[in-house]
């Protein structure tokens, strides 16, 4: 048995590669078909199988282009509905490959048809569960994505509930958990750094999992649950749906523009730019109206919330970076960028419709504490760790909803945990008219530092 775990760090996102004799399986893969190739070529493995553990909301999943050039059959759980070939497999039902066998156990909660994947080995003794968003690492799934007219998010907690005490917690102890995302993913309120644990460690230490009523589960997995990001229906819908092949996207996408262009189309309500470089090339120029959400950290995530999947993209970025760019968009499903460009150093020196950031650094925020406004765009499970005196908390998540709570005539500055985040805030306020914006460096790791 080989099993390869491969994680995507900007999506917060583990697939898995698992194969016997020759014959593979891949679970939860990415839209990224030439990973799962070069995995597939290396080991001279045959892809018998794609298995889904639901209708991913976070990111689009690769198993459309996956199954169409590899000639494999995709498997869902009970209760899933596809617009394309697919298999869905009943409640407990097994499918072999090579010397193993993988059985689907439905496990209802965090979507209706959400299902783990139970691993046998070689000795027909079950050896690791693949629990996609049912079950993280000192976390659970979030039960709030499949909301209906006849089913809330307390009926779906209910049914998490169920599917872990009945399902999950019935299975040995050393078998291996292997979830589908780890910290960061929006899909859990507060999931481990850790990338695999058993079911033991986890029915120790997972606060989802301890002697309790379900009243009591529903309340504590529903408590602090943040709005979803606006991308997950729209990602939803195309893994029920299918989409185009990713080669279709980045030949639509890659059309290089000129600055009248960009200026020219950034005048239309529904065009965005999206300036990728990193938070210091930014702020030190960059074309009016710019939101800039660095390339690094949890790019595509930070899009897909920032940026409706509806808006058209004019793509600011490096030189020979548009490619990966617009393969990462894809993987959440934005295949609206309709053009980009590399010359923006140029661009600042004509200095023409361009702007910049100010950033100070933490030793200096004293001299501004009376006459500024101190905005903390962190989460709020994020603040425990202390906060600048007075500072107003509105998280960057929430940020286009909440900007009445600002004077637009009044010196703000901002901060994060580390400094990302702020020079998205930064870019969105100066977007929406606000002049006298500052960002600190170093976010408030910088400011604890020297207190």
């Amino acid at each position: 048995m080989f099993l390869k775990q491969i994680y995507t760090d900007c999506l917060a996102q583990a697939s898995y590669y698992i194969e016997s004799d020759e014959e593979s399986i891949i679970i939860d893969p990415i839209r990224d078909d030439q990973i799962y190739a070069g995995i597939l070529n290396e080991r001279k493995s045959k892809l018998k199988y794609i298995f889904e553990t639901h209708f991913h909301a976070d990111f689009v999943s690769g198993h459309v282009e996956l199954s169409n050039s590899m000639n494999a059959e995709i498997i869902f759980g009970p209760n899933a509905d596809t617009s394309f070939q697919s298999t869905i497999a009943r409640d407990y039902q097994f499918f072999k490959f090579g010397k193993l066998k993988i059985q689907v156990i439905h496990t209802p909660g965090h979507t209706m048809e959400s299902s783990c994947f139970l691993l046998y080995d070689e000795d027909d003794k079950p050896k690791a569960i693949f629990t996609g968003d049912t079950l993280f690492i000192g976390e659970v799934g979030r039960p709030d994505l499949a909301v209906n007219p006849n089913l809330n998010s307390r009926d779906l907690a209910g049914h998490l509930f169920d599917s872990l005490r009945n399902k999950i917690m019935t299975l040995p102890d050393h078998i291996v958990v292997y979830p589908a995302h780890g910290a960061g993913s929006a899909c859990g309120k507060n999931i481990s750094h850790e990338r695999h644990s058993t079911i033991g460690e986890q029915r120790m230490n997972n606060y989802a999992l301890q002697e309790m009523t379900k009243i009591e589960f529903i309340d504590k997995v529903l408590n602090g649950i943040s709005s979803p990001p606006k991308y997950f229906a729209h990602d939803v819908n195309m893994n029920k749906n299918g989409y185009i092949p990713m080669s279709n996207v980045l030949s639509n996408s890659l059309n290089p523009l000129t600055f009248d262009e960009i200026f020219e189309l950034s005048q239309q309500e529904d065009v965005v730019i999206l300036d990728v470089r990193s938070p210091i090339e930014f702020e030190k120029g960059f074309i009016v109206n710019s939101i800039n959400i660095g390339k690094s950290g949890m790019f595509a995530p930070w899009v897909g919330t920032i940026i409706s999947p509806n808006d058209k993209i004019i793509l600011i970025c490096n030189k020979d970076e548009e490619i990966e760019v617009v393969s990462r968009l894809g993987r959440i499903g934005y295949e609206n960028v309709i053009g980009f460009s590399t010359e923006i150093s140029s661009w600042i020196r004509s200095n023409k419709n361009m702007n910049s950031l100010h950033s100070i650094y933490a030793n200096d925020i004293n001299q501004y504490k009376n006459n500024s406004v101190f905005l903390d765009v962190r989460k709020e499970s994020e603040l425990f760790v202390g906060s600048v005196a007075n500072s107003i908390n509105i998280p960057l998540d929430t940020l286009f909803d909440n900007l009445n709570k600002l004077n637009r005539s009044d010196e703000i500055i901002i901060y994060c945990a580390g400094g990302y985040r702020s020079v998205i805030a930064a870019s969105i306020l100066m977007s929406e008219g606000f002049k006298n914006v500052k960002n600190i460096y170093g976010g408030f790791k910088s400011i604890a530092a020297i207190n």
